[in-house]
């Protein structure tokens, strides 16, 4: 069952990419209409795909499914949560150029998950309190993963602007800078304060969580030291107005520590040390 739902979220995913990806060459009027009707079957497919990729975590909140804590299951769920956003801000902003991006990414996280499911349980005894910190550091994955895809686009339209060269495809803005800035940012303070919550709540149950005390191993390491990165970002931007390329990098380098934090710890002891 689990592995039809799956298969279903990613075909699904891949036909809505496709349907979403940018199109031209062809004349004004008949570009306009058949881009409005590609918008609107992307739309409908990427809801199904969403739709079809929830489902598939229902079946494991039944007990119908094994939950899995390996570095692709992360993943998944990290993308789901992404275009979860990405829909509740369509609601608002024109977004359509991401939806392209985000379910290609969201459909190759699918295949991972067939490829490398992970551990099939939680640390003897954890209970709730695994399920809740590691819930709030997904989340957190996944508003940085937005506020990274919105940064994508914010260094898309400066790299146009400052070096005369197009918009990456699909990346280009489709609303004001300062707003999607705006959005950026906002997005990366949400996901800094689950990061947070999730940190105080590793230190503070940690014999329960890991069945030892509180350690700085290479995971934890990570993670603070991504914390730190988005510390000083929202500090420099709140305090001395940090904008541009100069946030993003920031930005950019926080996330890549905080994917290596979980993500890469795992697929290290999955994939190459096969633990």
């Amino acid at each position: 069952m689990w592995i039809l739902v799956n298969g279903s979220a990613f075909v699904l995913y891949l036909l809505a990419s496709f349907l979403a990806r940018p199109r031209g060459g062809r004349a004004r009027a008949t570009q306009a209409s058949g881009e409005h009707s590609y918008r609107d079957a992307a739309t409908v497919a990427m809801l199904l795909a969403w739709l079809a990729h929830a489902s598939s975590f229902v079946l494991v909140l039944q007990g119908l499914h094994d939950p899995d804590f390996g570095f692709a299951p992360a993943l998944s769920l990290t993308f789901w949560l992404v275009a979860a956003v990405y829909w509740v801000e369509s609601l608002y902003y024109p977004l359509q150029g991401l939806r392209s991006w985000i379910c290609l990414l969201a459909a190759i996280s699918l295949l991972l998950t067939w490829f490398f499911p992970g551990d099939r349980l939680a640390p003897p005894g954890a209970g709730i309190a695994f399920s809740l910190h590691w819930a709030m550091g997904i989340a957190a994955y996944g508003l940085f993963g937005a506020a990274v895809l919105h940064g994508f686009m914010l260094w898309s339209a400066d790299r146009a602007l400052h070096r005369r060269r197009p918009t990456l495809a699909g990346l280009g803005p489709a609303l004001p800078l300062l707003t999607l800035e705006k959005l950026t940012y906002r997005l990366a303070a949400l996901g800094f304060a689950l990061l947070t919550a999730s940190l105080l709540f590793a230190i503070s149950f940690s014999e329960r969580l890991f069945g030892h005390a509180f350690e700085l191993n290479h995971q934890t390491v990570f993670a603070v030291a991504a914390w730190l990165l988005f510390a000083v970002l929202l500090l420099g931007r709140g305090v001395l107005g940090w904008r541009g390329r100069q946030a993003l990098r920031w930005l950019f380098s926080g996330s890549a520590l905080l994917l290596l934090s979980y993500v890469g710890s795992r697929f290290v002891l999955q994939v190459i040390l096969h633990r």
